[in-house]
């Protein structure tokens, strides 16, 4: 049975493009220090090439010039020496005669091709033109040394002599080289301090704005350095103090409204007591419960965003979670706990528990079967409260993480609750450093995941 032809491969270009888009970006350092540094470097190094090339260049140049001028007239009277002497002396000066871009031997033929570069040919030209009246006989260019003349002079008495001449480039001293690669090293150290001194303000305005978290209590910048440095300070610190200031402001207010909503509630709820109507009085109080925790929850996410004042204190999660569960367990409601932390972590008990609680709530409306998961490795704690409920819409996990955000379409408070409970969870795990990621389970529900660390400071 014949087997058949394998399918052609294709090939995307532009994932072909990507892909090497991305590993030239994995090369590039990341941070601006590394680049601005490796910027520098480059930059001074390709100067220091350019600058040793240029005079590299102008040297041969001149080197060339002064062997242009010079090399063919001590050839030429060289080669009128070894005319005058007595042919049974010549062997003997031809050591005195020789330099080190030229040399002589007596009889022989020259070898190679004509000169075929500019410069050996204008290098040959200026030879002959200095050798007249002596007969030239060949000229040729030869391989070894490179741009190597073999030039063949008839003298006076008919014998031939053989000049090998060579161009010699101008020689470069080894400490040259390594003054150079010190002079690098020296600017490349100067760059680094440079780009250091800029950058590390920078770093400490970025570590400045990571820990103006939730509580707003971020350590003041110094105010000090260049003009431009202190200022940058300058307005951080009052920008601090500026938003410290608002929320401060925001949850007083709230506090008041709540604490002046408290008597006019209250009074409604005495006159609702008083109705006959059985219907009406249900329907009152419900809607009077409604307002009570609407205004209550509304002051804990206001004080939830001031800050987390609770000092982090040594507990253990596993004691917490097991009494959370029993306080459920005495309000008929069940909730499942399975796993332990195993040891005793460094946390907000306080914060924790109130998070825990308002996922477990959140969970209990939505759904009838409530477990919270623990699982702890690698300094990490994570508590998972999954249920069997309807889950969330994919496009909505991010939103209900906002203040007053309900998914329910009809907006009823008695199954939909104030909006509130996850975002209270949401603030709060920010402000203990810890991660709180809502996902749907591929078997139905919902898991929101809390993950902390061990200890927080």
């Amino acid at each position: 049975m014949p087997t058949p032809p394998a399918s052609p491969v294709v090939v995307n270009p532009s994932a072909e493009k990507a892909g090497k888009a991305g590993r030239l970006c994995r090369l590039v350092p990341r941070s601006l220090f590394s680049r601005v540094t490796l910027i520098i470097v480059v930059g001074l190094a390709i100067a220091q090439l350019l600058t040793f090339a240029a005079i590299r260049y102008e040297r041969d140049m001149a080197m060339r010039e002064l062997m242009m001028i010079g090399i063919e007239r001590d050839i030429a009277s060289s080669v009128a020496i070894l005319d005058r002497l007595p042919a049974a002396e010549r062997p003997s000066w031809l050591e005195k005669l020789e330099r080190r871009n030229y040399r002589f031997v007596l009889g022989g033929m020259a070898e190679g091709v004509a000169p075929q570069s500019l410069l050996s040919q204008q290098f040959a030209a200026a030879i002959v033109d200095a050798m007249r009246p002596f007969e030239i006989v060949k000229v040729g260019e030869v391989l070894q040394p490179p741009e190597g003349l073999e030039i063949q002079v008839r003298m006076t008495d008919g014998s031939s002599v053989v000049v090998h001449a060579r161009r010699v480039g101008m020689p470069v001293s080894r400490w040259v080289m390594w003054l150079l690669a010190i002079q690098l090293l020296v600017l490349a150290v100067c760059a680094w301090f440079a780009v250091r001194l800029v950058t590390r303000p920078l770093a400490e305005l970025a570590a400045a704005a990571d820990d103006l978290g939730p509580d707003l209590k971020a350590q003041k910048l110094a105010e000090e350095g260049p003009t431009e440095v202190a200022h940058a300070a300058r307005a951080f610190n009052a920008m601090q103090q500026r938003i410290g200031g608002y929320m401060a402001e925001r949850v007083e207010i709230l506090a008041a409204i709540s604490h002046d909503l408290q008597t006019p509630i209250t009074r409604m709820r005495l006159r609702t007591e008083m109705m006959d109507d059985e219907h009406d009085r249900t329907k009152f109080r419900q809607d009077l419960d409604a307002m009570n925790s609407l205004v209550r929850e509304g002051v804990t996410y206001a004080r939830t965003l001031h800050g987390a004042t609770e000092p982090p204190l040594r507990m253990d999660a596993d004691a917490l979670l097991e009494s959370m569960q029993a306080d459920y367990e005495d309000a008929g409601k069940t909730v499942h706990l399975e796993g332990k932390a195993g040891a005793p972590i460094v946390g907000r008990p306080n914060a924790m528990r109130r998070i825990v609680m308002n996922l477990i709530d959140n969970a209990l409306i939505f759904g009838s079967d409530v477990r919270v998961r623990v699982q702890a490795g690698d300094g990490q704690l994570a508590i998972a409260v999954v249920d069997n409920g309807p889950g969330i819409p994919p496009d909505e996990l991010d939103a209900v993480l906002k203040p007053f955000y309900r998914v329910e379409s009809s907006r009823n408070r008695s199954t939909g609750g104030t909006g509130l409970g996850l975002a209270i969870a949401h603030q709060l795990a920010m402000a203990m450093g810890a991660e709180l990621k809502l996902q749907n389970r591929p078997e139905g529900g919902l898991e929101a995941r809390l993950t902390m660390p061990t200890r927080i400071t």
